[in-house]
């Protein structure tokens, strides 16, 4: 089974949903407005890829942050942002075994799930 971590009505996760679906896997969504977010999971991800490239800095959410948090953005304040404001996450985040990736790419994708 592959987890897709992320929101239902994301552009980016219904394309990974919709790759993963025609390329023969079964996609699971883990929406983190319905099913909730772990802070363990967030400090795992923030492991896996770096905290930096968890944070997407071209979403609404990063534009309604208060500058004084975007000038001076660290890895506590940024796991605190993203635990309170699960949207401010990159999207989508595929998990299946050792497979770990950070947003749709559709030749890692391919890659990935030979």
């Amino acid at each position: 089974m592959v987890t897709v971590y992320g929101i239902k009505n994301c552009d980016t996760v219904k394309k990974a949903m919709k790759w993963l679906a025609d390329n023969g896997q079964e996609p699971q969504l883990h929406d983190y407005r319905v099913d909730g977010l772990d802070s363990a999971w967030l400090n795992e991800m923030a492991e896996k890829f770096g905290w930096e490239k968890l944070v997407n800095k071209r979403s609404t959410t990063w534009r309604n942050l208060d500058e004084e948090i975007k000038q001076n953005l660290t890895k506590e304040i940024a796991m605190k942002v993203l635990n309170e404001q699960p949207t401010l996450i990159k999207r989508p985040i595929v998990i299946k075994d050792q497979i770990a990736l950070l947003g749709f790419n559709e030749k890692e994708y391919q890659n990935s799930f030979k």
